[in-house]
Order: C-alpha cells, then sequence, then structure tokens
C-alpha cells in the first residue's frame, strides 16, 4: 500500500492535475470526500489544502454548488 501524500505533496499534486488540463479553469474540482477516497487522506487534509488553493487563487468557492477551478490560475 503506497505512502499517502503529505499536504505539500497533495498541493502540488493538484496543481499539477490543473496544469496538465485534468481539471480546466472554470470546472468543478472532486468533491472533498472523493478527494479524500483518491488520495487516503482526512477530510481535514483535504479541506486545509483546498483552503491554501483559495487563498492563492487558484480555485475559487461557489456556495451551494462547490469548489471550482478559477478561470484565470496563477498559483
Amino acid at each position: 500500500m503506497p505512502i499517502p501524500p503529505t499536504m505539500d505533496e497533495l498541493i502540488k499534486d493538484l496543481l499539477k492535475r490543473i496544469e496538465v488540463g485534468e481539471f480546466q479553469p472554470g470546472s468543478q474540482i472532486p468533491s472533498t470526500q472523493e478527494l479524500a477516497d483518491h488520495y487516503d487522506l482526512s477530510l481535514s487534509t483535504i479541506h486545509r489544502a483546498v483552503a491554501t488553493l483559495r487563498e492563492q487563487g487558484v480555485l475559487v468557492d461557489r456556495p451551494g454548488r462547490g469548489v471550482f477551478v478559477a478561470e484565470s490560475t496563477r498559483p
């Protein structure tokens, strides 16, 4: 079983997935539960990583709809 990533590794991987176009600008990212299952991490770690990317302007919250990749991403 692989070792789960650290929060920094998680952030780098999410940024890479955005950079290569897996998550397009304006598209919704997977739910926190889906990300937690995919990376084998706790929900709190996922929440902290997503909050960090929101603070950097990479992700935006749309209340009641989810978290989306910002139209103009500048990590």
